[in-house]
């Protein structure tokens, strides 16, 4: 199996330097102040900030599950609820779906099975 080039291999076509004359030529024509120098696509890296922890604040059990349910109440209060309509369709969808799929698999099994009993002789 052939290796593929890695980053830094010879034969890396990311590596290789390619000049056109045309592109030297315009570039000639250029004050060299406003020339910009051409990155290679790397990942951008955000500085840390040296920004002092939060205080964490030790709470007891009760203290840690009132703080979940507030949580949860916030979490709720960002959901966008369907409406009576788009509640009906959805659950009307999802019936119909898994009756096909229960039909499908039901007749396939009834198939398989009458199969694996002429095979078997049962």
């Amino acid at each position: 199996m052939a290796e593929r080039n890695r980053p830094g291999d010879a034969g890396d076509p990311a590596d290789d330097e390619v000049f056109n004359d045309d592109v030297v030529a315009d570039d000639e024509n250029v004050a060299d102040d406003d020339a910009e120098p051409v990155g290679r696509g790397g990942t951008a890296v955000a500085e840390r900030s040296a920004k002092p922890k939060k205080e964490v604040r030790r709470t007891g059990f009760f203290g840690r599950i009132g703080g979940f349910f507030r949580e949860v109440v916030s979490e709720l209060r960002k959901v966008i609820w369907p409406t009576r309509k788009e509640l009906l369709t959805y659950t009307s969808i999802v019936i119909v779906f898994v009756a096909v799929m229960t039909t499908i698999v039901g007749f396939l099994d009834l198939g398989l099975g009458k199969v694996i009993l002429w095979a078997f002789g049962g």
